[in-house]
């Protein structure tokens, strides 16, 4: 039985909780390079995933490893970054290419895969399963959950394209690769303290 007030507590918790985390950077990174649709298949496949394992492993996942979730968090931001900030420069950011392979399955795994890694163990996941315990009706959780976690990736996904028309690639990758850093940093201290 699905109840339309668990739903939107769970959609309003889940949603200010994620917009100010990594996913609308991400999201907001991938979009500005590929098709939109592409990646928002990839993201919201993983985040479904993620609900999937909050709503079945419902308070167990408090009992994960935080700190080696952390670090790896911290080491894939870190990696990220590195690798804007060390791509070859092709001159100003109208002549910048898409990349080579836009196909369906790179792009959406791509954005499978860094979703997946990146909000595993995540407070939100945690929020979910807490939410799916309390409430006792998973469906409802799962529902509001994944929707609150799509608006999100949507918001970023399409924020990423719009910013690109106003603002050059090469700023919007420098601001990217520095958010990036700082969130290594947090999730490695985090790890460390």
């Amino acid at each position: 039985m699905i109840s339309f007030t668990v739903m939107a507590i769970t959609f309003g918790v889940v949603f200010l909780a994620e917009l100010p985390d990594k996913t609308a950077l991400a999201g907001l990174m991938l979009g500005t390079r590929y098709r939109a649709s592409y990646v928002f298949a990839g993201v919201a496949a993983a985040f479904a995933v993620h609900v999937a394992l909050a709503i079945a492993a419902g308070s167990v996942l408090t009992l994960l490893p935080h700190r080696l979730v952390q670090a790896v968090v911290g080491l894939l931001f870190l990696a990220g970054a590195l690798m804007l900030l060390l791509k070859r420069d092709d001159g100003d950011a109208e002549s910048v290419k898409p990349p080579a392979d836009q196909s369906f399955w790179k792009v959406s795994g791509a954005g499978f895969m860094l979703i997946l890694v990146a909000e595993f163990g995540d407070l939100t996941q945690i929020m979910t399963a807490n939410l799916a315990a309390r409430y006792d009706n998973p469906v409802s959780v799962g529902v509001g959950a994944v929707l609150a976690l799509w608006a999100v990736a949507a918001i970023g996904i399409l924020g990423g394209r719009t910013l690109m028309r106003y603002v050059p690639l090469r700023l919007i990758t420098r601001v990217a690769a520095g958010l990036m850093l700082v969130l290594a940093g947090v999730s490695l201290y985090e790890a460390l303290a």
